[in-house]
């Protein structure tokens, strides 16, 4: 069973959050240690909605929109780095979340090193996490995100037409995956709420993903996988620079797989969780149990 939260409460589990605190909108599905999945800048939680039900076997999987994309709201500006980072702390603390394991992609993997280097996570596996582009790579990165923004709000209204099919899933994933067809309607549609209709797109393009420098990651004392596709047209070297400035990190590679890759690779991605969950249990303490208030 998967439950959805928007707004300043949420469906499963009974609890609440604090009064006059808003919650990221969400689904949370599954039991077992709490695994948190942060999507990309353009997208939103239902870039993970095929992994989310796999995943659920084992965790209790919490699948958040960022601020501004999708269902939730838009938070603090300026949209940096660690002020998404403080909006994800936020939600975490809300629902009495500690030390969780995380996986994600593009910003989101970003955010999700950022909370293991303020000591939120129990793990990390992230899927070539923006940050350490150099200038080309970057001006290169922005034009991409800029022409899908431009791309999608023009195609609005048939964006769920073209969802339904796989020639319209590829139009709307080529880039993201290196097999969009594959991909189901829901990651397509995932675009809508990412690049066609978030609020302050351009402020959080410019401020999270051009503007960013990572600082402070020798501070994470948590496992880190990183990994990136083989057929990445977006983050292009930026992935295993990460290696050099966080501790103890290991990358792997993903065959065939493209920036986004929650559909290209989902059975590499499931082992890597799995794998990176593994080595956090010899080497972290475990976290306490969330509280959870009725």
């Amino acid at each position: 069973m998967i439950g959805s939260t928007v707004g300043s409460g949420w469906a499963t589990g009974g609890a609440v959050a604090a009064e006059g605190v808003t919650l990221l909108a969400s689904d949370r599905a599954g039991h077992g240690e709490p695994l948190l999945l942060l999507h990309g800048i353009g997208s939103t939680r239902d870039d993970f909605a095929a992994l989310l039900p796999r995943l659920a076997e084992d965790f209790d999987v919490l699948s958040v929109d960022l601020p501004g994309h999708g269902q939730s709201p838009v938070g603090a500006w300026p949209p940096t780095v660690a002020t998404l980072t403080d909006a994800v702390e936020a939600d975490l603390d809300a629902r009495g979340l500690q030390r969780v394991h995380v996986l994600g992609n593009s910003l989101g993997g970003r955010i999700a090193i950022e909370l293991a280097a303020r000591r939120r996570t129990r793990s990390v596996v992230a899927l070539s996490p923006s940050g350490l582009g150099l200038p080309p790579e970057r001006l290169y990165q922005g034009a991409l995100m800029a022409t899908a923004r431009i791309m999608t709000r023009a195609l609005r209204p048939g964006l769920g037409v073209l969802a339904d099919s796989p020639a319209g899933r590829t139009a709307l994933l080529t880039g993201l995956r290196a097999r969009p067809w594959a991909a189901g309607p829901d990651e397509a549609l995932a675009v809508r709420g990412g690049f066609a209709d978030s609020r302050g797109f351009w402020s959080t393009l410019w401020w999270s993903v051009l503007q960013d420098v990572p600082t402070g990651l020798h501070r994470v004392d948590c496992p880190v996988t990183l990994a990136q596709g083989s057929l990445d047209a977006v983050g292009a070297g930026q992935t295993p620079r990460y290696l050099a400035l966080v501790p103890g990190a290991r990358f792997e590679l993903l065959p065939g797989a493209g920036h986004a890759p929650q559909s290209d690779a989902a059975d590499a991605i499931l082992a890597l969780v799995h794998r990176t969950v593994a080595r956090a249990g010899a080497t972290t303490p475990p976290a306490p149990e969330p509280t959870r208030r009725t």
